[in-house]
């Protein structure tokens, strides 16, 4: 059972509830501690005076903010204290907004809210439900931490949910900021319609579980196969940027191909613009097919040597997955054009050459 971070009462109007404040999400990132190379003994962070080297204790570390270049205004750890808000004890919504009306980019932390006592549970789904039915969030602070939070309010399906808020002046103004942004919007064309056609047929229901953090799930990979002494995949390039003269050709490639493999959930394969999916006809799961392309892969790596066209045509992954069917040595440490060299025997011919010459 989770604990409550904070507790408190929400107050709208003359109308309070007491709740409890518990964290909505966890972090799945792998840590790792720091070693040093060679050797299993521990590395250790130390305060260490960047003048003397010498360590200092953490009594004697005081704040200082800098008003000059090496001057600083000193301020001691209880003067801070002295003028901390305290903890509140209440969570007033002072105005109802639209909750579409608020940017995404304001939004930060995600808490949920229960209330405290089965006698709250009225007037809690009281709350719930007006806020669900208006479309509406609560905009209240509090503080939590010796630190205020602006916060919004709103209703999901069973709960209340608490979303705190960056302030005004923590948001970034990107005109300012970013080096180049269009300066014109695009105008109706075909490579507006097609993009939208691309967008239709990529589209779907939000579905959280058909996502996955894939770059940890293979830091997970890499640490299990090193203990095993086992070779590792390396990633795929990054692929290049798109060439304005090719975007229809680019854009048409794109929507045919979402088409024949029904990417985005709404129009799965196999099923018409507009129609229902042919009877009998199954979406293949992800591990299908995978373990099939593994399979196509093996079965060709058995026939004579690819060409070097053919195998141009491969993504990094592809090119290694073949290297690995055919026991290639040293693939992990080969490049996208030495994996195509040794898929092709040209490597090896190459070695030949040098060790003739």
């Amino acid at each position: 059972m989770a604990r409550a971070i904070w507790t408190g009462v929400i107050t709208f109007g003359l109308v309070s509830v007491p709740v409890g404040l518990f964290t909505a999400t966890e972090n799945h990132t792998v840590h790792f501690h720091q070693l040093q190379r060679g050797t299993s003994d521990r590395i250790r962070n130390r305060r260490v005076n960047e003048r003397t080297g010498k360590e200092v204790d953490p009594g004697d570390i005081v704040k200082g903010y800098e008003v000059g270049e090496g001057e600083y205004v000193v301020v001691e750890p209880d003067e801070l204290d002295e003028i901390a808000p305290g903890r509140s004890r209440a969570l007033e919504i002072t105005d109802f907004v639209e909750l579409d009306r608020i940017a995404p980019v304001y939004f930060d932390r995600t808490y949920y809210v229960a209330p405290r006592g089965k006698e709250y549970l009225n007037v809690y789904e009281l709350l719930r439900a007006a806020l669900a039915e208006s479309g509406k969030a609560g905009v209240a602070t509090f503080v939590m931490r010796n630190r205020q939070y602006l916060t919004a309010l709103r209703a999901e399906d069973e709960v209340l949910v608490l979303q705190t808020l960056h302030w005004a002046d923590e948001v970034r103004d990107p005109v300012r900021e970013l080096p180049e942004l269009p300066s014109d919007r695009v105008g109706r064309g075909k490579e507006l319609d097609m993009a939208l056609r691309l967008v239709d047929a990529l589209s779907g229901p939000w579905d959280p579980d058909r996502y996955h953090d894939t770059y940890q799930e293979k830091v997970r990979e890499l640490v299990r196969a090193k203990a095993e002494g086992e070779e590792v995949a390396v990633a795929e390039e990054a692929p290049q940027a798109t060439n304005v003269v090719d975007l229809m050709e680019v854009l048409q490639g794109s929507l045919e191909r979402a088409k024949d493999t029904g990417a985005g959930g709404g129009k799965p394969a196999g099923k018409a613009e507009g129609g229902e999916r042919p009877a009998g006809s199954r979406k293949k799961a992800p591990a299908r097919e995978k373990a099939t392309a593994r399979k196509k892969a093996t079965a060709h790596s058995r026939k004579k040597p690819p060409a070097r066209s053919e195998l141009r045509e491969l993504s990094k992954a592809e090119l290694y997955q073949r290297a690995a069917d055919q026991d290639v040595a040293g693939r992990s440490r080969m490049s996208r054009d030495e994996l195509i060299d040794a898929l092709t025997g040209a490597g090896g011919r190459r070695r030949k050459k040098t060790a003739a010459a």
